[in-house]
C-alpha cells in the first residue's frame, strides 16, 4: 500500500474488536506490528486513536496507512473446511468471531465444520474450543448445535453462569432464531407455518428424521414458520425461516414435506431422474443460520447477523438475488 485508505466497518462486523477486524481483512499484518501503528497514531478509527480491543460500529471509517507489505495487504481468504485444514484452531475460531463479551462469543460457523465430536468427525468446534481455554482454565461451553453443513450463527457461552443463562433461554424458547435457505420450487403459500411431529430414524446413511402420527412413539412435535423472500420464475425460492421448535434436520424435514426441499441437501432432497442440478451452483446444503436475537446473560440482548457462505454467496449471485435489500 502507498496511500493511505478509508475503510467502512461493514453492518456485520458489529461489536468487532480492532485486532480481530484486522486479522480478518490484513491477515499479513502482525499483531506488534498492529500494536506500535496504533501507539504512533497512524491506524485511526473515525480520526481518532484507537486500541486492538476498541469495539466497532458499523460505518466507523478506519484509517489504513501506507504498510509497504503486500501481504499486509491481502484480504483473507473465505473461510471453508478446506482452507481450515492447515491452521490453528485458535486462528480459526479468531476467523469464525463475529461477537464477543466477558460473558459471549457468537461465531459464524462455515459449512463442513461439525460443531461436536463423532463417528469419522477428528475436528470439529467443541474440540477446538480448548485453544480459547480461560487463564482460570475454563473452557468455553456450546449451548446449541448446528448441522455440520449448515453455516452460520453459533452461540458459545464463556462461562459456567453464562451456559446456564443461555442454556435455559434456547430450552425454553425465548429466542428468535432465522434461517435463510434456497429450496426448489416456490411454496404456496409465500408465507406460512409448517406443524408437524418428527421421529428420528436409523438408516444406513446414519439417522434421519421423518414426519410421524401424533402419539407415535419417539415423535415430537416441531413448528416452523416460513416466508418467500425471492423467486427465480417457479423453478427456486429464498426462503426465511424461523423455528419455533428445535428438532433435530427440522428446517431440512419441514422444507421437504412442503415439498420444496433445500437445494444440496444430501438426506431429504429427492427429484425424478430428469432433473438436473442448476449449472454454476454448487450442490452443498444451502441453508444457513442468519440471525439470532437471544437475552444476554448479563442483561440485555444478543442480536447477531452471519455473512452468507462462499457457496451461498456465489448462489445470490447467479440467480440474481439482492441480501442487501432484506431489512435484518
Amino acid at each position: 500500500m502507498s496511500v493511505v485508505e478509508q475503510v467502512k466497518v461493514g453492518p456485520d462486523e458489529t461489536g468487532l474488536r480492532l485486532d480481530r477486524w484486522f486479522k480478518l481483512h490484513y491477515p499479513g499484518l502482525g499483531f506488534g506490528h498492529l500494536q506500535k501503528l496504533l501507539r504512533s497514531g497512524q491506524i485511526r478509527v473515525d480520526g481518532g486513536r484507537a486500541k486492538t480491543d476498541t469495539r466497532l460500529a458499523p460505518g466507523q471509517l478506519i484509517r489504513i496507512p501506507p504498510m509497504g507489505a503486500d501481504q499486509a495487504r491481502m484480504k483473507a481468504v473465505p473461510l471453508t473446511a478446506n482452507t481450515m485444514r492447515d491452521r490453528h484452531d485458535a486462528d480459526v475460531l479468531a476467523q469464525m468471531l463475529i461477537y464477543e463479551d466477558e460473558k459471549v462469543f457468537v461465531f459464524n460457523k462455515p459449512a463442513g465444520l461439525a460443531v461436536q465430536g463423532g463417528s469419522g468427525i477428528s475436528r470439529h468446534v467443541d474440540k477446538m474450543l480448548e485453544a480459547w481455554r480461560s487463564k482460570r482454565g475454563e473452557k468455553p461451553r456450546l449451548v446449541h448445535r448446528l448441522d455440520r453443513d449448515t453455516s452460520g450463527i453459533l452461540v458459545v457461552a464463556r462461562t459456567r453462569g453464562a451456559a446456564v443463562s443461555l442454556t435455559k433461554a434456547f430450552r425454553e424458547r425465548d429466542t428468535k432464531k432465522t434461517y435463510w435457505a434456497i429450496v426448489k420450487g416456490v411454496p404456496a403459500p409465500h408465507d406460512g407455518r409448517i406443524s408437524t411431529y418428527l421421529v428420528k430414524e436409523q438408516t444406513p446413511d446414519g439417522d434421519r428424521m421423518r414426519v410421524a402420527k401424533h402419539g407415535e412413539d419417539g415423535a415430537d412435535h416441531a413448528l416452523t414458520h416460513y416466508r418467500v423472500i425471492d423467486q427465480v420464475a417457479q423453478n427456486f425460492a429464498w426462503l426465511e425461516m424461523e423455528p419455533y421448535t428445535g428438532r433435530t434436520h427440522q428446517l431440512r424435514v419441514h422444507a421437504a414435506h412442503l415439498g420444496h426441499p433445500i437445494l444440496g441437501d444430501p438426506k431429504y432432497f429427492e427429484h425424478d431422474t430428469n432433473w438436473e442440478f442448476p449449472g454454476g451452483v454448487q450442490n452443498r446444503l444451502h441453508l444457513h443460520a442468519r440471525r439470532i436475537v437471544i437475552p444476554h446473560p448479563g442483561g440485555g440482548v444478543i442480536d447477531q447477523v452471519a455473512p452468507l457462505p462462499p457457496h451461498m454467496v456465489q448462489t445470490w449471485n447467479l440467480f440474481g438475488f439482492d441480501e442487501a435489500e432484506m431489512n435484518d
